[in-house]
């Protein structure tokens, strides 16, 4: 116990910011323009998940997943960190599960979701990952390519899969496709905080509003079964 407690947090982020900065340029530069495909793919899953369409969706994000897994960790952030390979697997686990859910139909919905705190939280978050984060970094000062965007780099692909988990999963469904995405943008808020980002607070302000989401929607699910087991059947009797 005495030894874990010496480490900092900055002993688990082994590079620097200008280190970070060029890993985001690197993957902005190789796979321009790659972003605007992937893009307008996370806007048709967005759309799909607005419209209950929530297997295509997960059909839709699983290979950005596996993509980011590969290009982003395996190939690129492991160099700079002894976690990206474990960060890379994690991705593309993430990659199967989507699948899963695409062919199983496991915790979707068929039609929309109801208009309530959950899909509102959700469709803000997804907007916040997709239109959002590639703003960000140009509004603070840095080129483009440093801008971090769905689909090639992991914190926005994890915002917008988390926005959409929100909208359009439910039950243990959803808490397993968000397990991951929300264990990135916690690691994604610590990393911009050692690295002193002037967006640091971002990540966890989108961690506490999926959370708050997620768990009314649970709210929900469990107060629409309850009224179901409560309700008359045709016979008259309450259902049991």
């Amino acid at each position: 116990m005495s030894e874990w407690s010496s480490y900092r947090l900055q002993d688990f982020i082994p590079f620097t910011s200008d280190i970070y900065f060029r890993l985001l340029e690197r993957m902005g530069e190789a796979y321009w323009p790659l972003h605007l495909l992937i893009l307008a793919l996370g806007a048709s899953a967005f759309f799909l998940s607005l419209r209950g369409r929530a297997r295509i969706a997960c059909f839709l994000l699983a290979p950005v997943w596996g993509f980011v897994g590969v290009a982003y960790f395996f190939a690129r952030y492991g160099e700079l960190n002894w976690a990206g390979n474990y960060m890379g697997w994690a991705f593309l686990a993430q990659a199967a599960t989507l699948t899963l859910f695409s062919i199983t139909h496991f915790g979707t919905e068929v039609s929309p979701q109801r208009r309530g705190l959950p899909f509102f939280a959700g469709v803000l978050i997804a907007a916040t990952g997709l239109l959002g984060y590639p703003v960000i970094a140009p509004l603070m000062g840095y080129s483009w390519f440093q801008a971090e965007t769905f689909g090639i780099h992991p914190a926005p692909t994890a915002v917008t899969t988390l926005g959409l988990v929100v909208i359009s999963l439910r039950g243990a469904a959803m808490w397993i496709a968000a397990a991951i995405p929300l264990l990135w943008i916690t690691v994604s808020g610590l990393t911009l905080v050692v690295l002193d980002a002037p967006w640091a607070s971002a990540p966890f302000a989108i961690l506490a509003l999926g959370l708050a989401g997620l768990v009314w929607a649970e709210m929900e699910r469990r107060s629409d079964r309850a009224k179901a087991r409560q309700a008359p059947d045709k016979r008259g009797l309450p259902n049991s």
